[in-house]
């Protein structure tokens, strides 16, 4: 990531492992990365600092380094008047999270590059996005921005340290205490949020609002449990509609698999070219899930070719899984993927040509700067295996153009989730493959992210610095657990159990409930913020919340529910504005209200008797289970299990309730609806 320049010396990022930071090491601007360095020399030389907060894959990030961060005119306003500090939001989302919140209070949105003013203490004044280099597009110019607030630091420094006193006792009120709990959520909030969702929902293009549009995961997730617990069908058809329409617009890279960031339009055709290893993990459960209800071919192509991409682009040689690709590449976004049909014959020649642009949409006039992103905008063809060996021509031929860069560190959290779609890909498709990645991705992690029995955040080059958060904690308790109940090795399990139960003890907020997203002994900041909605990324609480159920249930432990309890019934007051932006939430009171299905199997996994019996049960949307499989198991699911007759048998028990053992896959059928 770092490119040595003739003439230029590394600024104060030198030694950083992060490769957002390292793009910045030759900047003329005099970058610190985040610590007690910088925030000392801004408080010795009484100067504001200039926070800038972004990712390796962020297009406008890029744009913002070329124009300003690059130009020596503005670098000497940066250096002469402020302490310049970078920071990855991906290493650094405890930061990211309050000082977004900051820019959004004071302006009314957010996003990346986000860019800071704090006064030498740390307390935000002033803020935005990106600036361009001179007015344009209705903003201020960078250079003009900056000479402004020089002059209000200086000849208003009351005004300023006013301003930031407010914007600091606002964030702190953000996450304060929880309002007095009552009973946690329950259906009336599940319906409400189902209700907020079909208002917003695009019924010709799927999706929630207008462009641009984001994957909606967390929604879908939602749609599909409230139809699993009500039977309703408009939740279903939402969701599945929503699920095709990604599935068949450009956002999908229909040659190489995975999904880029988001639409910039309705139709989910022209996307924001990043490829964020988190965004693949969610969307693969969503599309197992679909398939499951609904068996379309579709969605099982997307899981495939998704799942296929992150083997083989986002893979470290030692399986742990590599954070984003880059957008832009030979200084143009989106160049990577798009295509012309000259480009197409000369790899395909000119009948197969034919055959692949017209299944693909791509045209002499094109539908991004003049070439085409590939879609099935029109339908998908009828005869897919016809497009299968041209699609492998195409992806082989891309992979000799000039490849957008790869953010190559390990994300605890992003591999947490990864694990969960490898993990419950395997269960619906059984590819060796899933389950070879999602163990390797585990192991890798439980090793070189953990040390002196603490999880790390992030890897790189053999460097985890940083100690982990909420979600990293939460993401991949669950994806352990989710792999436990693919292989049933108990080593799983029991890392499963250790990580979730170290989350409650470093999060959790023993007086009003819930859990902080960061540790007890964490380096104090402007305010300890709470996971509770969802973004980008699902809510940390919400995900541990879910998992320490399903492990009261494997671990008979009711001391693992308590916490939850606590946590729902505190989060109810704020989901009654917006009850959709807690889908996580709802997915664990969900799960909370129950009746949760306990499924054992007593026999060997991996024997074909035994096999059978889990077919059926993964055959099957069954959102509220768990599931264990064993012989002579001291677990309590299986313990006092037996076989029928030397035959594997499966016992079905809710609340407290158990039908007879059966030893056949069909009547297990039955029995499960």
């Amino acid at each position: 990531m770092e490119k040595p320049e003739p003439n230029r010396r590394p600024n104060g990022l030198a030694g950083q492992t992060s490769p957002y930071l390292l793009q910045h090491l030759y900047n003329p601007v005099d970058w610190q990365p985040w610590g007690e360095g910088a925030l000392t020399r801004a408080r010795l030389l009484d100067r504001p600092i200039f926070l800038s907060i972004g990712y390796a894959a962020c297009h406008w990030c890029h744009v913002m380094e070329r124009e300003s961060f690059e130009d020596p005119a503005t670098a000497a306003l940066l250096n002469d008047w402020f302490v310049a500090i970078k920071v990855d939001r991906e290493e650094r989302p405890d930061l990211d999270e309050i000082y977004m919140a900051a820019v959004q209070l004071l302006t009314g949105q957010g996003g990346w590059p986000l860019n800071v003013f704090l006064t030498p203490d740390g307390r935000p004044f002033y803020g935005g996005t990106y600036w361009p280099p001179d007015e344009r597009y209705g903003r201020a110019s960078f250079r003009s921005v900056l000479t402004r607030l020089h002059e209000v630091w200086t000849a208003r420094r009351q005004d300023v340290e006013r301003s930031a006193a407010d914007m600091t006792v606002n964030l702190q009120e953000l996450w304060g205490a929880p309002a007095a709990a009552g009973p946690p959520p329950g259906r009336a909030e599940a319906s409400a949020a189902a209700a907020e969702l079909a208002s917003r929902f695009d019924p010709r293009w799927g999706g929630f609002g207008p462009a641009p549009k984001f994957p909606p995961h967390g929604a879908i997730e939602l749609l599909l449990r409230e139809h699993a617990r009500t039977g309703e069908s408009v939740p279903q058809r939402m969701a599945e509609r929503t699920l095709d329409a990604m599935a068949l617009g450009g956002m999908f890279d229909q040659i190489g698999g995975g999904f880029a960031r988001y639409s910039t339009d309705e139709r989910w055709l022209v996307p924001h070219f990043e490829k964020m290893l988190y965004d693949q993990a969610l969307l693969v459960p969503a599309y197992v899930n679909a398939w499951l209800l609904t068996g379309k071919p579709l969605h099982r192509r997307v899981v495939e070719q998704t799942l296929d991409f992150v083997r083989r682009e986002l893979t470290h040689p030692d399986g742990g899984l590599w954070s984003s690709l880059d957008a832009d590449s030979e200084g143009h976004e989106g160049r990577f993927y798009v295509w012309t049909p000259d480009q197409v014959e000369a790899v395909l020649g000119r009948e197969d040509a034919l055959v692949a642009c017209t299944a693909w949409g791509i045209t002499r006039e094109g539908n991004f700067e003049g070439a085409s992103i590939p879609n099935h905008l029109e339908g998908e063809p009828a005869d897919g295996a016809r497009l299968a060996p041209l699609r492998e021509k195409l992806l082989a031929a891309r992979a000799a153009r000039v490849r957008p860069a790869t953010d190559d560190k390990v994300l605890a959290a992003w591999n947490g989730l990864a694990l969960t779609a490898f993990a419950r890909a395997w269960q619906a498709f059984a590819r060796p493959q899933d389950l070879r990645s999602a163990e390797r991705a585990a192991t890798f992690v439980l090793t070189e992210l953990r040390y002196d029995g603490r999880l790390r955040a992030s890897w790189r080059e053999g460097a985890a610095p940083l100690l982990a958060y909420l979600d990293d904690h939460a993401f991949l308790a669950r994806g352990l657990l989710d792999l436990y109940e693919c292989t049933f090795e108990r080593r799983w399990l029991d890392e499963a159990a250790g990580v979730g139960r170290q989350a409650i003890a470093l999060f959790e907020d023993g007086e009003g409930g819930g859990f902080f997203f960061t540790a007890r002994d964490h380096e104090r900041l402007l305010a300890r913020t709470r996971s509770l909605h969802d973004g980008a990324l699902p809510s940390g609480t919400g995900v541990l919340c879910e998992t320490l159920l399903r492990l009261a249930v494997h671990l008979d432990d009711p001391e693992l529910r308590r916490p939850v309890e606590r946590t729902l019934a505190a989060a109810r007051p704020a989901m009654g504005r917006a009850p959709a932006a807690f889908a996580s939430l709802l997915l664990a009171a969900d799960l909370l209200e129950g009746p949760i299905l306990e499924i054992a199997v007593a026999g060997e996994p991996g024997k074909p008797d035994a096999e059978a019996l889990l077919r059926t049960v993964r055959g099957r949307y069954l959102p509220r289970r768990a599931v264990a499989c064993g012989v002579d198991s001291d677990l309590p699911l299986l313990r006092g299990k037996t076989l029928l007759s030397g035959r594997a048998a499966a016992y079905l028990c809710r609340e407290y309730a158990c039908e007879a053992p059966t030893a056949d896959a069909g009547e297990l059928g039955r029995l499960l609806g």
